[in-house]
């Protein structure tokens, strides 16, 4: 078994295959645009979570795809739980939807096209941190959150059924 074919089967247990939970994919598939931006208490929704997933599978792309990286201290992470409240529509909510499947989607086309070379080089501006254990470290995150995703999806679908 190669990295390669370990971080695939990551990326593709988070947004679209079956594993020891439901994917990303599943679980947003039949929410509506209201349920999307739903919020609990502590003013977090699936949404939001949404664009953070969106905002680090990006951006770590782009920096692969780049072959290197710049710690940018310029980022701040609650940002990127944003939700433009004046643009919550179904066009946006589609939009979104679209943005992270893409992401899925070029994250396995980047890893498939790979050479093992790349891989397994380090990131010196990173902690010397292989390439795969960052890939594998970014499917870790978004399971995390897909984990919460679910959960705010229960308390959405268990508040509107009482």
């Amino acid at each position: 078994m190669s990295y390669k074919s370990i971080l695939l089967d990551q990326l593709n247990a988070c947004y679209n295959d079956k594993s020891w939970f439901i994917p990303l994919h599943e679980i947003l598939i039949d929410l509506n645009t209201a349920q999307a931006a739903w919020e609990t208490e502590s003013k977090q929704s699936i949404w939001s979570i949404v664009n953070h997933l969106i905002f680090w599978n990006e951006k770590w792309l782009e920096r692969y795809n780049a072959g290197q990286f710049e710690l940018d201290s310029t980022i701040n992470n609650e940002d990127t739980f944003y939700v433009n409240p004046h643009s919550i529509n179904d066009l946006e909510w589609s939009k979104s939807l679209q943005r992270l499947e893409t992401v899925f989607i070029d994250w396995n086309r980047a890893i498939e096209e790979s050479s093992d070379a790349k891989l397994i080089s380090v990131i010196p501006s990173y902690y010397n941190a292989p390439w795969w254990g960052v890939v594998s470290n970014l499917c870790i995150h978004n399971a995390y959150h897909i984990g919460q995703i679910m959960l705010l999806k229960k308390q959405l679908l268990a508040d509107s059924s009482s």
